[in-house]
């Protein structure tokens, strides 16, 4: 047991620095969404191309269309993709075009739903998407792609794309910030998630998000993201940002662009989109997953090596105190850049937040358990369940469509 000690202090130490550096990068990651929200927001808004796939009715489904049909944006065109004109998400959209009545009002986007069918070898959406690529109008100077599950804001599309004013953006991007709901599972997702919101910031190793990112037409074309990254993949966004880097290109976080999600889901539901994001991070950037699985057995390890040494019987008093206060002192770093995620939802989403806030720091010492388990399993499988479809992400540039709902 001394030499069990003996590694437990060194890998403490080591991890108490790297948790020290979390902290400061969290203390990084507000200053720069509070310095940017004060900045002007640009003038930089040509014609845009904005391009939803839907599949399904979550809550908040309509009135998110009504956030994306209402942008504060001079001119742009929105195309709805759907699977199949059955899914429920079509008549809705329908409806709600049609209720629109004709065109003519002032900013009033030009609104269009397409039907995409399904292709056996890439995942549904990004077949959809390719279809309402093929519908985009030529004179769309910016492509844009979102989610219809987020809830933009008004100035959401302004926002996304006046970064593109710079010549060395190549792709502007936003990403979920999930909020916690009534549900001990929500609240825990939102912990989760948020980890991996902080991540981004005024650097070079951002990753485009498929619910909120803007290129232009021009690049998008000229890097080829329609007919050789995006043929063969589940995965939009993790094809865009390998586009973007092999062409050493940029991709810009826009902290304006932070959009608030909200969502119940039982432990297992949880599980299964959780894993499901770190699966597709192994097949799509194995280098993120090595990291990641490596950076979570060392923390979670060397937790339990510090409790082994506190319980083993032949340790001295003045060992037990040691690993008990580099363990506290580590959990209380964790759960401090917890409380900056708080502080960054209050800064940003406060009406929606409620007292709901808490669930940041006084969940974050089970993040980091949820991930070990998620970057565990997606090393054993690559089979991920995606609304209703199974897919086998064979590689980066190989899928098979194992199941559809209902086939």
């Amino acid at each position: 047991m001394y030499w069990a000690a003996k590694i437990f202090f060194v890998l403490g130490v080591l991890l108490l620095g790297q948790s020290a550096w979390a902290f400061v990068d969290g203390l990084r990651f507000r200053r720069l969404i509070r310095q940017r929200s004060k900045r002007p927001q640009g003038n930089y808004s040509p014609f845009a191309a904005v391009l939803i796939p839907c599949k399904g009715v979550d809550a908040g489904f309509v009135a998110n269309l009504d956030r994306y049909l209402n942008q504060n944006y001079p001119e742009y065109q929105i195309i709805f993709i759907v699977a199949d004109a059955a899914d429920s998400a079509y008549q809705l959209i329908q409806e709600r075009l049609h209720a629109r009545g004709p065109l003519g009002e002032e900013h009033m986007p030009q609104a269009s739903l397409k039907v995409a069918g399904f292709a056996d070898g890439r995942g549904e959406k990004v077949n959809n998407l390719l279809r309402g690529v093929e519908s985009v109008k030529q004179d769309a100077q910016v492509l844009v792609f979102a989610d219809v599950d987020a809830a933009p804001a008004a100035d959401w599309l302004r926002s996304l794309v006046a970064p593109l004013a710079d010549p060395a953006v190549t792709v502007s991007t936003g990403f979920r910030w999930y909020l916690p709901g009534e549900g001990v599972v929500s609240r825990l997702r939102a912990a989760w998630d948020t980890s991996i919101a902080t991540m981004m910031g005024d650097h070079g190793h951002n990753f485009a998000w498929g619910g909120s990112m803007a290129i232009r037409a021009s690049d998008f074309h000229k890097l080829r993201v329609a007919d050789r990254y995006w043929p063969n993949v589940v995965s939009d966004d993790y094809a865009m940002t390998r586009a973007v880097r092999e062409a050493g290109g940029k991709v810009a976080f826009q902290p304006r662009c932070l959009i608030a999600s909200r969502e119940e889901s039982s432990l297992r539901e949880f599980l299964r989109w959780s894993t499901r994001q770190i699966i597709i991070t192994r097949v799509y950037a194995a280098h993120l997953w090595k990291l990641g699985l490596a950076s979570y057995v060392f923390y979670c390890g060397t937790l339990l090596l510090g409790l082994a040494t506190m319980a083993f019987p032949g340790a001295t008093a003045g060992q037990r105190w040691a690993a008990g206060g580099i363990i506290l002192s580590v959990l209380i770093l964790g759960s401090a850049k917890g409380y900056i995620r708080t502080l960054v939802a209050r800064d940003l989403f406060a009406a929606e937040l409620g007292n709901r806030g808490s669930c940041y720091w006084q969940l974050s010492p089970l993040v980091a358990w949820v991930m070990l388990w998620n970057f565990v399993v997606a090393g054993f499988t690559r089979r991920i369940e995606w609304r209703g479809t199974e897919y086998e992400l064979i590689s980066r540039d190989k899928v098979r469509v194992i199941k559809r709902a209902g086939g």
